[in-house]
């Protein structure tokens, strides 16, 4: 049950005076649909109204509060010119002026021969000063209520400040005096006022200073959401580990012999180090939760195979499930060797796979495959193991917590998992998303790799990079060549995968073949599969190719509108190629000037081919929101941290929320029972649950 204490911020905005479904809508938009995401609503900018000069003294283009006296009315004959009221004090005069005005309005707010205290941008025109729509309006008496400094939040279309700020104020007086849930020493060591007043200084900034992130204000606030992530995680962990104690699986390492004999090369040292912390976790009697970090094309799937040959050899089955249909493919392809040298039997199972597919399933239920290969049609109900030990995850970020979970169950017996990534997280970034694992790390480059030579050049230079091209395919080289969109868009000027295909075809041939993700599935494979053959020399396409794509003979890749990809996506594009022993070449072409942002993000693309330092670069340019795209990516959102700013914050609440369920696990103490309101507070209820009832 939610504390009663904060049962006001859980209220709907449609409560607050003044909210009306069309206000509802808008507003629920852009922060969420109750008074706790309007507190939350931070501030981005402040309208500073301190300036109270004279007429004759005033700045133009500058904010100003003024005194003035109403001099007269000049309604417009026709709707199309504005309404205008002159004013004057002892120095000048001042014109307000009002587009689709009320006069009946403008009367009672404005009337002749008051006094009146305005505010709002003093602008020139025609050698009068004029205020168009002044911001606020108020009788000399009246002058408290005018805020000497107004916060400014972000707004959308068919929503104006007045509104918003109203109702954001009007969540801020619900607000209780909550109980402290932050250690007495660790506060008053930082300065840190108690949460409620914290959040409402945040809503109070009287410059652009006050703003920033690294405020005591703003860093109150932002551990406490981080320690009830933080805390949520390890409870939804313990709870995962406790509700499933899981098996020790201990191969016999035969199979596995077997199929490091078939590899044309030698481990490297990062893989053995995760094989053996893989193997231990399998061992252990409670269930592996793991995730193997690994940059584009460090081994990572060598690795999952050998960990299935090791639930194999202890007698059970794994699962290898892949996000697309041409990864599972591919998956299935590339691992097929090794399985027949280990002998064990492997199948297929993707959502086109019709006929068949019953044969599959029920070789599956009676333990007659050892290890199947698939995509989150691995999910479905009709899918029966006999024994499920080990289900491997690739690229976890397209799958959340609760799929983890689904396949865990698959066998009967929950599965120990471990979950891989070729997105190299930054360490924040993997604490936030997955707190609940453990993390093994693949770093350096594996035997055979060779560095990717990048080259960042203007869409002038498109003629050059073609003929650049017509000369490498004429030598036996293949080429991507990457577009952001599929077909042009009237809002964004792209260079459209279609458009860019036709031309390719008409300055190359017709080998240049064209995948997008509208395709059918069974189209994209067979155009895969060509470029694959060396039926076509360049494959022009969207980003679809980004996520695993194996064609080693690929030397050449060409992303166009670089300057509109993230980081992470550049570098995962970038390891498509250098797959082979040929030299490779990544040249990013950049369309119109650049912003300092992509400036920065080429010139990292340019000097590092590290993916861990990408991704730490990456995080400092873009935020943890647009990273991994956090919609698609089981991320949790932040609303009042920023984790590029707030790093050390986030290891200092990894590490009291440790110690706090150390001393007290089920949140039982004082302190405890305050903790569970910071949960509730932030929406991690379904962390609240796992603890004993008190």
């Amino acid at each position: 049950m939610r504390p009663t204490i904060l049962n006001p911020l859980f209220a709907e905005i449609r409560t607050l005076d003044g909210v009306g479904p069309k206000l509802e809508k808008l507003i629920s938009g852009i922060a969420g649909p109750r008074l706790v995401d309007l507190a939350f609503d931070l501030p981005v900018g402040v309208i500073d109204r301190s300036y109270r000069p004279k007429l004759a003294e005033a700045e133009i283009g500058r904010i100003a509060t003024v005194s003035v006296n109403v001099l007269k009315h000049t309604p417009s004959r026709d709707r199309r010119q504005p309404y205008r009221v002159l004013c004057s004090d002892e120095t000048s005069t001042l014109e307000l002026v009002f587009f689709h005005a009320h006069a009946d309005y403008l009367n009672k707010q404005l009337p002749v021969g008051s006094r009146r205290i305005v505010s709002g941008k003093i602008e020139r025109f025609r050698d009068a000063l004029q205020m168009t729509h002044p911001d606020h309006i108020v009788a000399p008496e009246d002058e408290g209520g005018l805020p000497l400094h107004e916060p400014v939040y972000a707004l959308t279309e068919g929503l104006t400040l007045k509104p918003l700020s109203k109702a954001i104020r009007g969540a801020l007086a619900k607000l209780p005096e909550l109980p402290e849930w932050d250690d007495p020493a660790f506060l008053a060591a930082r300065g840190w006022n108690g949460f409620a007043s914290a959040l409402r200084a945040a809503h109070m900034p009287e410059n652009e200073g006050d703003l920033r992130s690294e405020t005591p204000v703003r860093m109150r606030l932002a551990f406490d959401e981080l320690l009830a992530n933080q805390l949520a995680l390890l409870l939804i962990r313990r709870q995962m580990r406790a509700a499933a104690k899981g098996r020790s699986l201990r191969g016999d390492g035969r199979l596995k012999a077997k199929a490091i004999a078939a590899l044309p090369f030698a481990l490297t040292g990062a893989q053995l180090q995760a094989i053996a912390e893989i193997e231990a976790d399998i061992a252990a009697p409670n269930r592996m939760l793991r995730l193997l970090q690994g940059d584009v094309g460090a081994g990572k799937t060598v690795v999952a195979f050998l960990a299935l040959l090791n639930a194999v050899e202890a007698g059970a089955q794994g699962a290898f499930m892949a996000p697309t249909e041409i990864l599972a493919r591919q998956h299935m392809a590339s691992l097929a060797t090794l399985a027949t040298a280990a002998g064990v039997r492997m199948a297929l199972l993707t959502g086109r796979e019709r006929s068949g597919r019953d044969a599959t399933l029920s070789a599956l239920a009676k333990g007659e495959i050892d290890i199947l290969v698939g995509t989150h049609a691995l999910f479905s109900e009709d899918v029966t193991f006999a024994d499920l030990g080990l289900a491997v995850i690739d690229e976890q970020h397209r799958f959340g917590v609760h799929q983890r979970m689904l396949l865990q169950g698959k066998g009967g017996r929950p599965a120990d998992v471990l979950v891989m990534t070729a997105t190299p997280i930054p360490r924040t970034l993997a604490l936030t998303a997955y707190g609940d694992m453990d993390v093994s790390r693949l770093t350096g480059r594996p035997p055979g790799r060779k560095p990717v030579a990048t080259r960042v050049l203007s869409a002038d230079r498109l003629d050059e990079v073609i003929d650049h091209l017509r000369r490498a395919i004429a030598g036996g080289a293949r080429a991507y060549w990457v577009c952001p969109l599929v077909e042009e868009s009237e809002k964004i000027d792209l260079a459209a995968a279609e458009e860019r295909a036709a031309l390719l075809k008409r300055m190359l041939g017709p080998i240049v073949g064209l995948v997008h993700g509208r395709m059918k599935g069974a189209e994209r494979d067979a155009e895969m599969a060509r470029f694959k053959a060396g039926e076509t020399a360049v494959l022009v396409a969207t980003t679809v190719i980004e996520v695993g794509v194996d064609v080693p003979e690929a030397t050449i890749m060409v992303v166009e509108h670089a300057e509109r990809f993230g980081l992470a996506q550049l570098h995962q594009l970038r390891g498509r190629v250098g797959r082979g022993s040929g030299k490779s070449s990544c040249l990013l072409i950049y369309h119109g000037k650049l912003g300092e942002t992509a400036k920065a993000r080429l010139k990292t693309m340019r000097e590092t081919d590290d993916g861990f330092v990408i991704a730490e670069e990456d995080l400092r340019l873009r935020g943890a929101g647009e990273l991994l795209g956090t919609r698609q990516s089981g991320l949790p959102e932040f609303r009042l941290a920023d984790l590029a700013v707030h790093a050390d914050l986030l290891a200092a609440a990894r590490d009291d929320a440790q110690l706090i369920l150390a001393r007290d696990p089920e949140l039982q103490s004082p302190r405890g029972q305050t903790l569970r309101v910071l949960l509730y507070l932030f929406g991690r209820d379904e962390a609240v649950r796992y603890l004993r009832a008190g």
